[in-house]
């Protein structure tokens, strides 16, 4: 498929060969040249997912927690998106411009995911597109 599909668009099996691009709907378009989502092979690959409202607020001026909060109801709308959950990730990355701030996003990460534990990494970096605090990129199972 060329173009991104949307939510009502059904997603292929886990057995189809080409990639499938998913944009949800529950969230701004894509301000680059990317898709929300990429479905392949029985896998919801998540682009990198910044503290952007669904309305296209940026929160890079806000406290951390709140630009945290956001970009898990990101991942979460991206996951809805591609018909799978929280429970279904199997891999998480977060990058974060100030490594004091990983407890805070550890605490609200573990409220937020609850009993399940995917695979994690965190990197420091010195800096995220709209002067956020925060980035989440993640891989999920859709079967």
């Amino acid at each position: 498929m060329t173009a991104a599909g949307s939510a009502a668009d059904p997603v292929p099996s886990a057995a189809s060969p080409a990639p499938y691009l998913i944009d949800s709907p529950d969230l701004m378009p894509p301000a680059g040249h990317y898709s929300h989502v990429v479905v392949h092979r029985g896998l919801a690959y998540i682009s990198g997912q910044l503290p952007v409202t669904p309305e296209g607020e940026k929160l890079g001026r806000e406290p951390f927690g709140v630009q945290a909060e956001q970009v898990l109801r990101n991942i979460d709308a991206c996951l809805d998106a591609a018909g799978t959950g929280r429970h279904r990730l199997l891999s998480v990355t977060v990058y974060v411009t100030d490594i004091a701030d990983w407890p805070e996003f550890d605490r609200l990460y573990a409220l937020w995911m609850g009993a399940h534990r995917p695979q994690r990494a965190v990197a420091g970096v010195k800096e995220l597109h709209y002067g956020a605090a925060v980035e989440v990129h993640a891989i999920a199972a859709l079967d």
